[in-house]
């Protein structure tokens, strides 16, 4: 399969599952012209223009960060429980970050005013604080093992920075025992950012 990116964009978190996996996969980047690495219109593939995309090998196209992990973790089997409280903690986490802390970083992506700014700052605080709670003191957001919740927080804790909110304590330790884990430091290279 191709996972259609942007380097350092929510495509990692992506990128992330498929190495913690061991799915097979080929990266292939799109540039500010919408044109995909291997010369194709990117909306083409997919019109909605944004990624990250999943294109499957019989040509089928899944789109948005959550249904692209559950995908991955239902194919490969892992990082989603098949059953359970931690199955739908993971999926609400997810729904929870792309719904309540992805879509605030819009002002900060694309240089809003300042008041605007400073109202997502405040949303995004909150948002924090809720997710800092909900991990208490356990390994990963969810539970003691690693899920697709992860990966996508490993990518909203990093872009965090560009809307100058500070992490609470719990999340700026998930970053960094998650940055050392052997699938981000690999996705990370391999997208050029490690």
């Amino acid at each position: 399969m191709n996972l259609i990116y942007y380097p350092g964009a929510c495509s990692l978190a992506d990128h992330i599952a498929l190495i913690e996996t061991g799915l097979s996969y080929r990266l292939i980047s799109i540039d500010h012209g919408k044109k995909t690495e291997d010369g194709r219109d990117f909306l083409s593939i997919n019109p909605k223009g944004y990624i990250p995309t999943l294109e499957l090998e019989d040509g089928t196209i899944l789109t948005e960060n959550q249904v692209i992990l559950t995908y991955i973790a239902e194919t490969s089997g892992k990082l989603l429980a098949k059953d359970g409280i931690v199955r739908w903690r993971a999926l609400e986490a997810l729904a929870f970050m792309s719904s309540e802390i992805h879509s605030r970083y819009q002002p900060f992506f694309r240089n809003f005013p300042e008041p605007e700014k400073e109202r997502a700052r405040e949303r995004l605080a909150q948002a924090f604080a809720i997710l800092a709670d909900q991990m208490g003191d356990k390994k990963f957001l969810v539970s003691d093992e690693m899920t697709i919740a992860d990966c996508y927080l490993f990518w909203v804790l990093m872009a965090a920075p560009r809307s100058g909110v500070d992490l609470p304590e719990a999340l700026r330790r998930f970053f960094e025992h998650m940055r050392a884990r052997p699938c981000v430091i690999r996705a990370l290279a391999e997208e050029g950012l490690g």
